[in-house]
């Protein structure tokens, strides 16, 4: 009888690399062609004498056996599972009618959208049913999902370590993969929270380094670690031992992985990095937990209100705005020390996408496409309100038509849209607060606002744009301001009143040649 089954997994932890007898497994895999490796791989693992299982969902069976590793898969029972709740929930009584489940290893090999109708409550009773009938038949299942939908299923299994004994997620990469350990029942206890890089060898995955020794006691004491990205202290060195510095976010993001309550720092330059730092940011805390403490410092100006919402929705505790000097940034880090998130965070990233960025256009619309894109953004109740945005109706300058001046204006962020309508030109800038205008306008023209157009009108209040956005769709004429004069022209200032008090008034004079004056 067994104890104990190989994942075939070499050159990683021995403890890690072993199933324990019975227990229910899970390992997530992004590429179905990885999952059919591992698949392959836990399989030639197994001594002659071992008792297997392998359950496939829908076709995979076909693909799987296509290549095997060695001839003993061909010895394996192979079930098909329908590609259905249903059968899932009766896996457990088809097992026992079709073979002696007892001191078994069974192998479930099937896509990630098998389980998307079921809810977390749905998923936590099902698994833990599972897990007491694999007790009971003292007998071992490891389930290898892959493919779409493999993300939220990482999100609801988080927190299952009292009905799993190991979960694991492989992502595959270019020319390797990241093999991340959540939590492992070994023989010593409960293994969690490591990373390490897989290759893809003759014999199937294995480690990047000879490292087949029992595995040590990992660190966990990692509150006063400091991670950051290294242009965030401009230039500074680390300010202490504590301190780490990273070239970019993508390698502060492989490093965080490893921690569990330490402080990450990234850093955001661009507006269009966002949705990358969005999902590094969402990955980070629903892999991690709370104890983290994530960071966003802006090193530009970069980010609108939407845009701070969506990485706060994703887990970040503080954002640091481009404006705050490095003194006040750091007594800012020293304020989330012993913090830990309270906030809900969705397992799926594109709820948050979806709901606070519903907007998907940018640029000239038509005016009927113009104002039915906004009213669809005013319309969405997951915005704050009077924080929806801005919209701005621009009169050109004197010989610049309103078509003209479109191609000064340069929209780079979704959400932000314009068009022509009573000789001038409107724009919207969605989610852009009031006061931040003037700098959002300054990204978008080439020229400045103040020479290419005479005045400008602005609404901020929903009501006042949803009452516009009215008048124009239906095409109705309503009156603006005219045009404002330069405050220098207009008024003159006391001061220069007072230099032109001062002034001497001129003295003509009269001047003559020296030729002239001899002619009688």
């Amino acid at each position: 009888m067994a104890h104990s089954f190989s994942l075939g997994i070499r050159r990683i932890w021995q403890e890690l690399s072993v199933m324990q007898s019975p227990g229910l497994y899970w390992v997530n895999i992004d590429r179905q062609s990885d999952a059919n490796l591992f698949c392959r791989q836990i399989v030639a693992a197994q001594a002659e004498s071992t008792q297997l299982a392998l359950i496939c969902s829908g076709d995979q069976a076909d693909r799987l056996l296509a290549t095997p590793l060695t001839s003993a898969i061909n010895k394996v029972p192979l079930y098909s599972l329908p590609e259905k709740k249903a059968a899932l929930l009766h896996l457990s009584d088809d097992l026992m009618r079709e073979l002696k489940p007892t001191h078994r290893l069974l192998i479930l090999l099937a896509h990630a959208s098998l389980w998307q109708t079921f809810t977390s409550d749905e998923l936590r009773t099902w698994a833990a049913r599972l897990g007491k009938w694999l007790h009971q038949q003292q007998c071992t299942l490891v389930i290898l999902s892959h493919g779409s939908g493999v993300n939220k299923l990482k999100g609801q299994l988080a927190a299952e370590h009292r009905i799993l004994n190991g979960l694991a997620s492989l992502q595959g990469l270019q020319s390797s993969a990241q093999y991340l350990v959540h939590w492992w029942s070994t023989g010593n206890g409960i293994n969690a929270n490591q990373l390490f890089t897989l290759s893809e060898g003759p014999e199937g995955w294995q480690g990047a380094d000879d490292s087949d020794q029992p595995s040590p006691t990992p660190e966990r004491n990692d509150e006063s670690l400091c991670l950051a990205e290294k242009r965030i202290l401009e230039g500074a060195p680390p300010l202490s031992a504590s301190w780490q510095l990273f070239e970019n976010n993508t390698k502060l993001m492989q490093r965080g992985m490893l921690t569990i309550a330490a402080t990450l720092i990234f850093a955001l330059y661009q507006s269009d990095e966002i949705d990358e730092l969005a999902h590094q940011i969402h990955n980070l805390r629903r892999s991690r937990g709370d104890g983290l403490k994530i960071v966003v410092r802006e090193m530009s100006a970069s980010l609108r209100y939407s845009d701070e919402r969506l990485l706060l929705a994703c887990g970040a505790n503080l954002i640091v705005p481009h404006v705050a000097p490095l003194s006040n940034f750091l007594t800012m880090l020293e304020g989330i020390q012993g913090q830990r998130l309270s906030r809900h965070i969705p397992a799926d990233i594109d709820t948050l996408l979806t709901g606070l960025r519903p907007l998907q256009l940018k640029g000239y619309l038509p005016p009927e496409d113009f104002s039915r894109a906004v009213t669809s953004l005013m319309d969405n109740t997951l915005l704050p309100e009077d924080g929806k945005g801005v919209m701005v109706a621009l009169r050109p300058a004197p010989g610049l038509s309103a078509q003209q001046s479109m191609t000064l204006c340069h929209l780079r962020r979704f959400g932000d849209v314009m068009t022509v309508a009573q000789n001038r030109l409107f724009l919207f800038l969605s989610t852009c607060r009031i006061n931040d205008l003037d700098t959002a306008l300054k990204f978008i023209f080439r020229l400045p606002v103040s020479e290419a157009f005479s005045n400008r009108v602005v609404w901020h209040q929903d009501v006042d744009i949803i009452d516009k956005i009215r008048l124009l769709r239906q095409q109705i004429e309503f009156s603006l301001p005219a045009a404002t004069p330069q405050p220098a022209v207009a008024k003159m200032t006391a001061a220069a009143r007072d230099q032109q008090a001062e002034r001497r008034e001129p003295v003509p004079f009269t001047l003559l040649s020296y030729g002239l004056e001899k002619q009688p």
